[in-house]
């Protein structure tokens, strides 16, 4: 029997799954680390808290399952999307990485549309140099630390540098490149007609690989630390969306998944290009082969979450810390003795600015409605709403731009746990949900991915379909759906009243 490794580089920890042929999970270990906000709207991480957490959470499942590394075929990774991480010519990581909720780039996303013009930058790239998106990163760096960028001489996305880590090869790979805003994605090659009036050298850019090629095999040094025989082969791998989407089976077109994690995600394959002329959604790459996938993307859905529990529930993690209960389910629970509309109050889940539809780093998380009525439980299912409606807009807007009826979405992240959340996603969105034969994220996807670059599998849609099966399908309540598309008008009108709020707050 064969094995793979799939490692996840998340925001908050790093998974790693081992697997068999038969996409049998046979161990897996979680390492975490912190987000460091040391300025409003900054998010940054040390690099070597990846590889760490990457290396340690190896050893442990090669460790734990008791399988002989000589029977490991292959490891592969998935990553946060969008994060710089600056290297020297030495490989040495200069300055903490800047990530994907990072938004303190707008005066550099400004520059880059002005330069460039956006007519020209979208026929090219298919999306805008959003804040979070790495290329106004790099102009952050060169405007703001010039120091660091003069020594600068290649940059890496997150799980990519994990990899050179692991490899000493620094590459990257067609879906994690897609994110930087400095990709052909038509042409799945760097824009290198962008780099000349953007100022940036073509030395900086690393190679580019596809998901299921070979990028490299495990040194000596990464031998020892992580258990795994030198020589072993790495797939270059995915980014998370990707990568979670190959686990949930969204290796075909007219299939959707909805993910919650620390951000939302809705995510269609697509066959061909497709585009929204707004610029609204995202065309991206996909890891598998020769394939795209239109995204919307909410970057405070959990992340609200966690924010109401870190900030107002100290009960529920106090009865976590003695009991064991989790305390997003206590509040689960809780949100569910609410009944669907939340007593009129409304929460709009901004904390971090907004992707899709509205593009505004400025945006900001709002309750409205609150009464004196208004329980604890109402502000808590408001949250579940509003998370839950921002993921919709994304819904409407791919069916409009790809021209096909979603049918069926399945669930995935930390959302689809939740039995309560998967009922209200089947509520609000008026589909079925259905939940998968396992729940593990991008870590699955990049152990898939891993299986079909070590040629266990002919492709990664043998791997996709061998492995991944639906297990269970939530049907919608039409009657709260009905209650759902009159509060999804308030919703929406709500972020439009506030939009010029929002945008006066910011240079308060």
């Amino acid at each position: 029997m064969n094995y793979t490794i799939g490692i996840d580089i998340g925001t908050t920890g790093t998974k790693t799954l081992l697997i068999d042929e038969a996409g049998r999970i046979r161990a897996s270990a979680v390492a975490g680390y912190k987000l460091m906000t040391p300025a409003p709207g900054w998010a940054e991480q040390d690099p070597a808290w990846w590889a760490r957490a990457a290396t340690t959470s190896v050893r442990e499942v090669v460790e734990s399952s008791g399988v002989d590394p000589a029977h490991v075929a292959g490891v592969s990774l998935s990553g946060q999307m969008h994060g710089l991480v600056a290297l020297d010519a030495a490989g040495k990581v200069l300055c903490p990485a800047m990530l994907w909720c990072d938004q303190r780039t707008s005066a550099a996303r400004a520059w880059i549309e002005n330069t460039v013009g956006m007519d020209r930058y979208l026929r090219t790239v298919l999306n805008p140099p959003l804040e979070g998106f790495t290329a106004p990163k790099l102009i952050w760096l060169r405007n703001n630390k010039p120091g660091i960028y003069k020594k600068m001489a290649s940059f890496a996305l997150p799980k990519d540098y994990v990899r050179f880590r692991l490899t000493g090869a620094l590459c990257t790979e067609e879906s994690d490149a897609a994110g930087t805003a400095l990709f052909d994605v038509a042409n799945a090659q760097w824009a290198w007609d962008l780099m000349e009036p953007l100022g940036l050298d073509s030395s900086l850019f690393p190679a580019v690989r596809r998901s299921v090629d070979v990028a490299g095999t495990i040194t000596a040094r990464a031998a020892r630390s992580t258990g795994l025989l030198q020589g072993t082969p790495v797939i270059a791998g995915g980014a998370d969306n990707t990568c979670a989407a190959i686990g949930a089976g969204i290796i075909k077109q007219g299939r959707v998944s909805s993910s919650i994690g620390s951000s939302g995600v809705i995510f269609a394959h697509t066959d061909t290009v497709r585009t929204d002329p707004q610029a609204r959604l995202h065309t991206f790459n996909h890891s598998a082969p020769g394939k795209w996938y239109l995204m919307g993307v909410m970057l405070g859905a959990g992340l609200s979450l966690k924010w109401f529990r870190d900030t107002f529930a100290q009960h529920e993690m106090d009865v976590e810390k003695r009991t064991g209960r989790d305390a997003y389910e206590q509040l689960s629970r809780l949100a569910e003795k609410a009944p669907p509309g939340a007593g009129g109050v409304r929460f709009l889940p901004y904390l971090n600015g907004e992707r899709t539809p509205h593009k505004n780093p400025h945006a900001r998380g709002v309750y409205f409605g609150i009464s004196q009525g208004t329980q604890r439980s109402h502000m808590i299912r408001a949250l579940f709403e509003g998370v839950t409606l921002g993921l919709k807009d994304s819904l409407d807007l791919i069916e409009d731009v790809a021209g096909f009826k979603v049918k069926e979405i399945r669930a995935t992240g930390g959302g689809a746990r939740s039995a309560f959340w998967r009922q209200m996603q089947a509520d609000v969105f008026g589909r079925p949900v259905c939940t998968l034969n396992h729940d593990e994220g991008p870590a699955f996807g990049a152990a898939l991915l891993a299986a079909a670059g070590a040629g266990l599998y002919p492709s990664i849609t043998a791997a996709v379909n061998k492995t991944v099966k639906v297990r269970t399908t939530i049907n919608p309540n039409m009657e709260n759906h009905k209650k759902y598309l009159a509060l999804q008008k308030t919703f929406r009108s709500l972020y439009r009243s506030l939009e010029p709020e929002f945008n006066t707050m910011e240079n308060d």
